[in-house]
């Protein structure tokens, strides 16, 4: 059977590629490190699959057409946007793998959006490019959830459809090995006044949260309160919950790198998950 060999939580911020001189070079490189350090973990658990979980930002759907939650499961390529050092390139799907999950979704109450062929943004394609696209083979299933821009999804809800989606993982009769990303950022205030703020005290509290293996605290937070310390990206944090539901019970977390850094607009946070010894 098919098995969940680990997870990862990391940020998806745009401005490491288009504004990449703007922080710091010793920060710069210590992000870039964190991102080489998930990459090289994934080769060690000698995964050959990869779960993202990643969040719309109007870039994808628009205001037409909000899904609460949607799996790709046909082909796809990205990114849709034009950012420096990316070619729109096909991605390697696992086309099977992602309609068992929707197919079991379905079955216990998750009513998919499905999208059969996909351009992917930023939120899955930089994960992809820097941790996932290194492994010769390797392919990619996308999740993505209303944790941008409202209505968002519960995060109880992202929670338990982590927890279906690591289930639904362990039903599949094919052997491979998946690792589940959830990808999103820290603090950080998109488009708003305070948009260039960092606020390095919510983090450190939120990565002690991840760290404990916390859904309960983190699910019990309230989005108001998220927005005003944490900003309007951090309501992504839904995307974390998902990735740790599937990851399961008895979670831990390890902090690779933190970086608060403000030319960036966000608190760029990188944390490994594993299950309890």
């Amino acid at each position: 059977m098919a098995e969940i060999v680990g997870g990862f939580l990391l940020p998806h911020d745009p401005l490491i590629f288009q504004a990449s001189d703007a922080a710091p070079a010793a920060q710069r490189d210590r992000v870039f490190g964190a991102y080489a350090h998930i990459r090289d973990r994934i080769a060690a658990l000698s995964a050959d699959t990869a779960i993202v979980v990643g969040a719309d930002h109007y870039i994808l759907f628009g205001p037409q057409c909000l899904p609460s939650f949607l799996i790709a499961t046909g082909d796809l390529d990205g990114p849709v946007e034009r950012l420096p050092g990316f070619d729109r390139a096909p991605v390697a799907a696992h086309p099977i793998l992602a309609r068992h999950l929707f197919d079991s979704g379905r079955a216990q109450g998750f009513d998919w959006a499905c999208a059969k062929a996909m351009t992917l943004d930023h939120s899955i394609m930089i994960p992809h490019k820097l941790c996932i696209e290194p492994h010769a083979g390797m392919r990619t299933i996308p999740v993505y959830l209303a944790s941008g821009v409202a209505p968002l999804i519960a995060k109880r809800r992202a929670l338990s459809l982590g927890e279906m989606i690591g289930r639904a993982v362990h039903d599949f009769p094919g052997d491979e090995r998946v690792v589940v990303i959830g990808s999103g950022g820290i603090s950080h205030w998109v488009g708003m006044a305070e948009m260039g703020r960092v606020n390095e005290d919510f983090d450190r509290r939120l990565l002690d949260m991840l760290v404990n293996g916390d859904c309960e605290a983190i699910a019990d937070l309230e989005d108001d309160a998220i927005v005003a310390e944490g900003g309007n990206g951090a309501l992504e944090v839904r995307n974390f919950l998902c990735a740790m539901g599937a990851i399961g019970h008895g979670l831990q977390g390890e902090v690779i790198a933190y970086e608060a850094v403000p030319q960036w607009i966000t608190g760029l946070g990188f944390v490994e998950l594993k299950r309890a010894a």
